[in-house]
């Protein structure tokens, strides 16, 4: 189990498969059963970029099924505080345990745009209701019959600007109930160890994300739309000198993530549709375990 994994000092590893926008989850299933054996968990996005997919609780159960230990993501745009602790028990009843807490990216950058945004909780209010649920009473104080048990996690972001205000929540998220930080794509190893370092006394395993560069095209994109994000200029000329860019970026991931290996208790993930090239990137990460 990841809980086992890292409270034991394991090095955990995890990836990031995002469930298909339909109802047919035969490739999603045949992805994730492909990972079986290479990673410990497998992140299930909820409407990752606020771009409609199925649920993240139905995915993630059909993985349970599949005796494949899942992290439901889940999010405080599209629910409020009802349905999210619906979903929490449901998660529960289904036997998910691993949740990542999340705000939410907003609907504007979706393709459902008119949508109604709700964020009723945000992510530490989140992390608060896990616990209150955890404790067998919902966020009315009524009993629940029977009480869930879950692991929690919260996200992070190393590289964000100004770090005090990215520390000052990470503190609250932790004094909610986060047992895990699950961090954005970390291209600079130097700031992941100053960001390890930092939080530490907060008492939280650190999972750090690895973001495959298929193209230096795709490293500019990031550094132009993403915020908290910033690909290295080095490893853009990295990519851009190649004669394949894709087995370049597959590289340069490997080697973020032996670093990471370094400063954190685990890495996760995020090949963005090519997972078959994760358990290449992973190989310079076991030559190190």
């Amino acid at each position: 189990m990841l809980q086992q994994k890292l409270d034991s000092g394991g090095f955990a590893i995890t990836a990031e498969v995002c469930p298909p926008k339909g109802s047919d989850c035969g490739e999603f299933l045949e992805k994730s059963r492909a990972l079986q054996g290479c990673v410990d968990a497998i992140n299930v996005t909820d409407n990752q970029g606020a771009n409609m997919r199925i649920s993240p609780l139905a995915a993630a159960s059909l993985l349970t099924r599949e005796g494949i230990e899942p992290i439901f993501q889940i999010t405080c745009r599209d629910r409020n505080r009802l349905a999210l602790q619906s979903d929490l028990l449901g998660a529960a009843a289904l036997g998910i345990r691993n949740i990542l807490a999340l705000t939410g990216d907003h609907i504007s950058f979706g393709d459902h745009q008119n949508a109604k945004p709700v964020f009723d909780l945000d992510s530490v209010q989140l992390l608060q209701t896990i616990a209150a649920l955890s404790e067998g009473k919902d966020l009315s104080g009524n009993a629940l019959q029977g009480k869930p048990s879950f692991y929690a996690g919260a996200a992070a972001a190393p590289e964000a600007e100004p770090f005090p205000l990215t520390l000052y929540k990470l503190e609250k998220k932790a004094a909610a109930g986060a047992r895990f930080f699950q961090t954005q794509a970390v291209f600079d190893p130097e700031k992941l160890r100053f960001f390890s370092e930092t939080v530490r006394p907060f008492n939280v395993k650190i999972i750090a994300g690895i973001f495959l560069l298929k193209s230096a095209g795709m490293a500019r994109y990031v550094n132009r739309h993403i915020p908290g994000l910033k690909v290295p200029s080095p490893l853009i000329e990295e990519l851009e000198g190649a004669a394949d860019q894709l087995a370049k970026g597959t590289e340069i991931a490997g080697r973020l993530a032996a670093q990471a290996r370094l400063h954190c208790d685990g890495v996760h993930i995020m090949a963005m549709g090519r997972e078959d090239l994760i358990p290449e990137i992973l190989k310079a990460v076991k030559r190190e375990l």
